[in-house]
């Protein structure tokens, strides 16, 4: 039974207690949620050491990190070090996006030892075993899709993404609107390419009853890809982003219909005025299911810092909806992540996700804040070190110049407006 099933029989499960627990929430809320598919709690049942988490609707926002080997660089030490420094700064969810050569195997080490849900996408190992066997990606089987996502899902992975909504119709309308990026999304262009050169449906928009199957076998989440997210700016909202959009709302009617949870991903790049917007278009278009959204960046000249064009968005993003947040390294769009890059972009989407939650009042996220700032007012720099994200970081700035005003810092010394003012008005 997956956990919509038991939602809408009433059942209240051991993930849906942990989550009530974690979010201070009411079981039945959770509940209620699950069967109206507005949250989800993707929790493979061959993941044995999940600590299951809840996505969507009222819930904190969570923040995912995205591992992976590629063949230029594949080390299993080094992917597991990224795993352990997200897990170290609160992810609440990583993405095996390997394309390297051993595969199966970084996977299940993955699993193995990632306490948060795992996610993965299928096609990508699909592709790269048609190259291996066929030398292109457009002779991939059916057959090696649906094989390659069983294995997956038998392996533990909690949420796999499939661009479903990738089809020969909107494939048409990008094309004759004329975009500048065309299609960003690896897996979106390996359907694309796989389409024009057999002429034929995308096999996982065709055959979605048997996608459905394998999810409902092992309750894997399906987030439902954006295989045609804009690339830049300048292609956000467009024909072929909205057109992908209403399909994958018919297909979380479908979803819901066959007891599979589903959540929805969003677009990569969107001018800060239209973010609003996308997140209503998804909410109204796709009934309410839970809003995975990467980054989005707000402009595209930022190289080297797009963790930080990520949060402004993630942030505006989740204040008016979003419910997961994919981050963003400063390596976007440049080079594969490394171990400080990981940590980076973890801390930045964290921060957005959080001031989110306080602009959607979710309750109890404001209340660290409110710490921190008596902590401020008393000069108490453990109590403020201790509250701070990367407290490692906080302290090594504290005490790399020290003010001789040990209560100051070496900002203001000895003219710290919160001391001179503490000790006026103490005197009066």
């Amino acid at each position: 039974m997956t956990q919509l099933e038991a939602a809408k029989k009433g059942i209240i499960t051991e993930q849906m207690k942990k989550v009530a627990n974690d979010e201070n929430k009411d079981e039945k809320y959770i509940l209620s949620k699950i069967k109206e598919g507005k949250i989800v709690i993707p929790a493979n049942i061959n993941h044995k050491n999940l600590s299951p988490k809840g996505i969507g609707e009222g819930l904190t926002t969570k923040v995912n990190v995205n591992l992976g080997s590629s063949k230029d660089k594949e080390d299993f030490e080094f992917e597991l070090k990224k795993l352990e420094i997200a897990l170290k700064y609160g992810t609440d969810a990583v993405m095996d996006l390997s394309t390297g050569e051993n595969l199966d195997e970084l996977r299940k080490l993955i699993i193995e030892k990632s306490p948060v849900p795992v996610g993965t996408v299928p096609i990508y190992e699909a592709a790269i075993l048609a190259v291996r066997k066929y030398g292109f990606i457009g002779k991939m089987s059916k057959q090696l899709l649906f094989e390659t996502i069983e294995a997956h899902c038998e392996d533990g992975v909690d949420f796999i993404t499939v661009h479903c909504g990738v089809t020969l119709n909107s494939i048409e309308r990008i094309k004759k609107e004329g975009r500048i990026t065309n299609v960003v999304s690896r897996g979106g262009s390996f359907l694309v390419e796989w389409m024009i050169y057999n002429n034929k449906e995308n096999p996982l928009y065709e055959y979605f009853d048997e996608l459905l199957k394998i999810a409902k076998k092992y309750d894997v989440t399906l987030s439902l890809g954006d295989g045609l997210r804009p690339g830049c700016l300048k292609d956000a909202t467009d024909r072929g982003q909205i057109y992908e959009l209403i399909t994958l709302g018919e297909l979380t009617q479908i979803a819901w219909d066959n007891g599979v949870q589903v959540m929805i991903e969003g677009p990569g790049h969107i001018p800060i005025d239209e973010i609003e917007m996308n997140i209503k278009l998804e909410k109204s278009l796709c009934h309410g299911a839970p809003f995975y959204v990467l980054g989005p960046v707000v402009t595209d000249i930022a190289p080297g810092y797009d963790h930080i064009t990520a949060a402004i968005g993630g942030a505006i993003a989740a204040w008016h909806g979003a419910d997961f947040l994919c981050y963003v390294t400063p390596a976007e769009h440049l080079r594969l992540p490394d171990i400080e890059d990981v940590k980076e972009g973890l801390i930045a989407t964290k921060i957005a996700a959080h001031a989110g939650d306080i602009g959607k009042k979710i309750p109890g996220a404001i209340d660290k804040d409110i710490l921190m700032a008596i902590a401020r007012r008393n000069l108490d720099w453990k109590k403020q070190i201790e509250l701070s994200l990367d407290p490692e970081k906080a302290k090594k700035y504290r005490e790399s110049l020290l003010s001789k005003d040990e209560d100051a810092c070496s900002m203001c010394g000895e003219f710290c407006a919160i001391k001179k003012v503490r000790d006026y008005f103490s005197s009066k």
